[in-house]
């Protein structure tokens, strides 16, 4: 069975439908902690320079002056460790690589030049493990490929030697511009890349690789309607290349074209039908579209055709469970999860996805195996950080609530020091919201896009009780229940335009210079991007939850939609959100100061679009509905324009897929005890309330 195809430019991961890329892109990280000044940077070209006239006392002195100051730079370690190496200080490298790994651990040359210690020490089993890891990080390093060339040829492993060797002779035959630009991009130097690939093309034309690479820049860039262009004018150029192909299907998964990407990889399927990631891809494409029979389907096709000691096994056990998760098919979802632990002792994403359920107890054998894992040193810091939440819910259903806040509080910290989440943007689209999109505004722009009304937003916090309140209205038989679709956030990233600078931001600006044919235009782009996820009901569910940021642009497109802001106790919701780890997004989520001041910015934001348009929002309160389900239903609906109906009484009994983490839960019948759970952690939420400030009686005020 062919697996992954030599795509040097290959993401090394497969995306999944319900995590929109968004703002925090990696690629787009503001500087971190570590990152060098003008003087640094001049100090390190220094020390590249006497390592290349082979001064390597002089260069290792300097990396390690300079190191003091910067002891998490990549630049600086990597020099460092290089330098100690030429000295034959083996086990000082090593050392300086373990540290490099502990802030950079997707640095590509991180493993490369560990492969590099272990061949001086003459351990090729090592050597390899190293050099295999610094290839599926970054496919683009013909001389890792070629040192695995060499040792597979040592140890008399043919058919890796041809393999590593292919991949070399592919690489060595690019011109090196690319192979540079590739490797710079897949090590986060986007603007470094993006100048080298672009001065290429200038003078070498349309190139075919050089051109693959700037679609993936643009992609990096979040401008993925200008990758989108380039690789479906490269494949004109080169129809046959199915790696670009390939490449094409992704940037469509990116931008939520899931039928069109799946038209790309039934291409591709045809030339290799047993090609392991044209097949994920295609599944996840089926995801996407909201087909999990299908899924299922596909997945277990994929299984049996791995091997048991397939690396990819355990992930596509992780992604079948989530798939019978959202189609309320528990126990065949807790089957997979635990054969993907089977497979690999250590998956924090199934101990999560166990935990995730809701409804999961872990054993006295399960616990010891969570905390053993926990503790291991040799365990990754993804699957670290999965397995400390799932020992946060484990510890919270044994009502020891010190250990559960102690596990939360860790997986958070570890999350939060991975991510480079900046609140004071958020704070800043806030504020030009309300400056932009006024009261005048509006009415000025009276009548303006189309007069559709099927579309029913649900918006407000992730963890609000708004896919309790999307069950309850997708039990009525006039109206569809989706997903979060991505359609709104995607438009607004589209009206950032190319390389968007969040820091200094078009939108929300750029919609005063729009048009009545503009907004009339989105509206109905947005209509048939979202007819995929409908199947002839009247109405239907956009649940996105951060579409509350955009009710001016919703407004303008589609005046007669249904908006519903779905609000619940602050203290209750912010402790919902710390204790849960999302698929992607949501970076707000991991600290006590950063929940509280995106709370904050919510309700402040939803108190100006109550001024600006007045009456455009229907209110509803998370503790109303647990309280007084009926009154609640027949608000909704009369606020819907839709005659009451018994069902919505009913919706736990209402079969469809469900996505979000309260998939389990709203399976079940209204419980009260969720009012109130963040009360066993109080304790230690002290500054959560403090934070909060008077968003805490706000939150409640029409």
């Amino acid at each position: 069975m062919k697996l992954r195809n030599a795509s040097f430019c290959d993401s090394g991961f497969n995306m999944h439908p319900e995590q929109p890329i968004t703002a925090n892109n990696p690629l787009l990280r503001t500087p971190a902690q570590g990152d060098l000044s003008d003087s640094a940077e001049l100090e390190v070209a220094r020390i590249e320079t006497l390592l290349r006239e082979h001064s390597f006392v002089g260069a290792v002195s300097a990396a390690a002056a300079l190191r003091k100051l910067y002891p998490e730079s990549r630049k600086v370690l990597y020099l460092l460790a290089l330098g100690q190496r030429q000295l034959q200080r083996i086990g000082d490298a090593l050392d300086t690589l373990a540290q490099m790994e502990r802030f950079h651990p997707a640095a590509s040359q991180l493993h490369e030049e560990r492969g590099n210690c272990y061949v001086a020490l003459r351990d090729a089993p090592r050597a390899i493990a190293a050099y295999e890891c610094a290839v599926r990080v970054n496919p683009v390093m013909p001389t890792a490929w070629r040192m695995l060339e060499r040792l597979y040829r040592l140890l008399g492993d043919e058919t890796q030697r041809q393999r590593a060797d292919a991949y070399a002779q592919r690489l060595e035959s690019f011109p090196s511009e690319v192979i540079t630009a590739a490797r710079l991009l897949r090590d986060g130097e986007v603007v470094s890349s993006e100048k080298l690939i672009r001065d290429f093309l200038k003078r070498c034309g349309d190139h075919v690789e050089g051109m693959r690479v700037l679609a993936h820049i643009r992609s990096a860039r979040l401008a993925f309607d200008e990758a989108e262009s380039l690789l479906a004018s490269v494949l004109t150029m080169a129809p046959n290349y199915s790696e670009l192909r390939c490449d094409y299907a992704r940037v469509l998964l990116s931008r939520y074209k899931y039928s069109e990407a799946i038209v790309q990889l039934d291409t591709l399927l045809r030339l290799d039908p047993t090609n392991v990631d044209y097949r994920t891809l295609r599944v996840t494409a089926t995801v996407g579209l909201g087909d999990h029979e299908g899924a299922i389907g596909a997945y277990a096709a994929l299984l049996a055709d791995l091997t048991a000691n397939s690396p990819v096994a355990a992930d596509l056990n992780v992604s079948m469970a989530h798939s019978l998760r959202a189609l309320g098919r528990r126990t065949e979802a807790i089957d997979a999860y635990k054969r993907a632990i089977t497979l690999r002792r250590r998956c924090g994403d199934a101990y999560w996805g166990l935990a995730n359920l809701k409804t999961y107890r872990f054993s006295d054998a399960e616990m010891e195996q969570l905390r053993e894992a926990e503790t291991a040193p040799s365990l990754s810091a993804g699957d670290r950080l999965h397995v400390c939440f799932a020992l946060g819910k484990a510890f919270e259903d044994r009502e020891d609530y010190a250990a559960s806040w102690h596990y939360y509080q860790r997986g958070n910290a570890m999350k939060r020091a991975a991510s480079k989440y900046r609140p004071e943007l958020v704070e800043q689209n806030t504020a030009l919201q309300s400056s932009v999109c006024t009261r005048e505004f509006f009415n000025s722009r009276a009548g303006w896009g189309i007069s559709e009304r099927d579309p029913i937003f649900v918006v407000g916090l992730t963890r609000s009780g708004s896919t309790l309140l999307e069950q309850i209205l997708a039990s009525h038989s006039m109206i569809e229940g989706t997903s979060e679709l991505a359609a709104i956030p995607q438009l607004a990233l589209a009206l950032h335009g190319a390389n968007p600078d969040f820091s200094n931001p078009r939108y929300p600006a750029c919609l005063a210079g729009m048009t009545e044919k503009d907004f009339a235009e989105n509206a109905r782009r947005y209509l048939i991007e979202t007819r995929v996820y409908r199947h002839g009901k009247p109405l239907f569910i956009d649940k996105m939850p951060n579409n509350f940021r955009h009710v001016g642009l919703i407004h303008l497109m589609l005046p007669n939609a249904t908006i519903i802001d779905v609000r619940r106790d602050p203290m209750a919701c912010c402790f919902s959100n710390l204790k849960q780890l999302f698929a992607r997004g949501q970076d707000f989520c991991y600290s006590i100061d950063d929940i509280a001041r995106y709370y904050r910015t919510y309700v402040e934001l939803m108190s100006h679009w109550d001024q600006a348009l007045p009456g455009r929002l229907l209110r509803v309160r998370y503790e109303d509905v647990v309280n007084d389900l009926e009154g609640s239903v027949r608000r909704v609906l009369e606020w819907c324009r839709l005659p009451f109906e018994s069902n919505c009484l009913k919706f736990q009994l209402t079969e469809r897929s469900v996505r979000t983490p309260s998939a389990e839960q709203v399976r079940q019948p209204i419980f009260r005890e969720g009012l109130n759970q963040w009360r066993h952690y109080e304790p230690w939420l002290g500054p959560l309330r403090e934070a909060l400030g008077d968003a805490i009686d706000r939150y409640g005020i029409d």
